[in-house]
């Protein structure tokens, strides 16, 4: 909005042309979010705890977490939010690509308040069905998919693999399903990885730094060259964006910092977990995104491991899934599991921008 208001001025005031700059708008952007966290983040929690919207846990966790019971949840509203009117001042409101993951990260959210409301509700943490939850991510997800698959550009379907310049796979028709799992899979593994004080958030904070360099880059026609990845034209805005949800979390962290004065809930991690895979996408970094959220593959392949193997030994692998929950039960305080996994997600962050360098 702002760049649109701004540049036709730029003929009588000629500084108004930074409004141009996509790292000058993305700069702002996250300033934008991080106020907007940070003057309405306490009236946020007020408001939820007003209305009771407090969190459920499960009996079966770590009994330190039991003092967390009626910590307000749903605090990803707040993230939501402050994202859409940094990005609607900030970002450039004719790129259809802005508009497609704004849409995505308000469905996804949808899906994730009515999970919410039902625990709230209920008064205890069985929300949405598990085959209504996948339903609506799926219809989401296919929707998202079929509109970059018409309009996304001829080469949307193939697949760049990762340390080979130049390497690709045409998926033809079999890149639908393939993108329709990757949306589904990253909402739901990193909606696992939402189980401690400031977990995610700062997990996501790598991730979505690690996206703004590499829209950046995917947007620059000399960058890409260089690096020997595909130019897309209009996803330098992505940058926008990924700053806009950076500046959201380092805001929404500031209260959920342990111990947390608010949670993020479903509305907050399913929105940004499939916002992160859309925009993997739009970028077609859909096996490097598998590197940048490599704390979330971890996560939800020790779910898959531990239901599996219980079913077919009656034994578990870990004391308790998701893997955040099987060190705190190994007797790790709950900071330390916090602080180590974002390193761990700053290495692979690191490691998935070398390999651009070195492909």
């Amino acid at each position: 909005m702002f760049q649109e208001f701004f540049e036709p001025l730029v003929v009588f005031f000629t500084p108004f042309n930074v409004f141009r700059y996509i790292t000058f708008r993305g700069a702002y952007a996250a300033i934008t979010t991080l106020l907007i966290c940070f003057l309405f983040g306490g009236k946020v929690i007020e408001a939820l705890r007003k209305f009771k919207v407090g969190q459920s846990i499960r009996d079966d966790g770590p009994k330190t977490h039991l003092a967390k019971s009626g910590t307000p949840t749903m605090g990803g509203i707040l993230i939501i939010g402050a994202v859409l009117v940094s990005v609607l001042l900030w970002g450039d409101i004719r790129n259809h690509l802005v508009w497609l993951i704004l849409i995505s990260l308000v469905a996804f959210g949808v899906i994730g308040f009515l999970d919410d409301f039902l625990k709230v509700k209920r008064q205890n943490s069985a929300g949405l069905p598990a085959w209504g939850k996948l339903v609506g991510q799926f219809a989401v997800a296919i929707g998202v998919v079929m509109y970059l698959y018409f309009f996304g550009g001829e080469e949307i379907t193939r697949l760049h693999i990762p340390l080979f310049r130049n390497v690709v796979l045409d998926m033809g028709v079999f890149w639908i399903p393939f993108a329709v799992l990757l949306v589904v899979g990253s909402s739901n593994a990193i909606n696992f990885s939402d189980g401690l004080d400031g977990l995610l958030a700062g997990l996501l904070i790598m991730v979505f730094i690690a996206l703004a360099i590499i829209s950046y880059l995917t947007g620059r026609y000399d960058f890409s060259e260089y690096l020997g990845i595909p130019f897309i034209l209009g996803t330098g805005e992505l940058t926008v964006l990924s700053l806009a949800i950076i500046g959201a979390l380092i805001g929404f962290l500031w209260f959920n910092s342990h111990p947390a004065e608010v949670f993020m809930g479903d509305v907050g991690s399913l929105a940004l977990g499939g916002t992160v895979a859309v925009i993997a996408l739009v970028l077609r970094k859909e096996l490097l995104i598998l590197i940048i959220g490599g704390v979330f593959v971890l996560e939800i392949a020790s779910v898959i491991i531990q239901v599996i193997s219980y079913k077919l030994t009656g034994k578990r692998v870990f004391r308790m899934s998701p893997l955040h929950h099987h060190f705190e039960m190994s007797g790790w305080a709950e900071s330390k599991v916090v602080i180590r996994f974002w390193i761990l997600g700053g290495l692979f962050a690191i490691i998935a921008l070398s390999i651009l360098t070195i492909q």
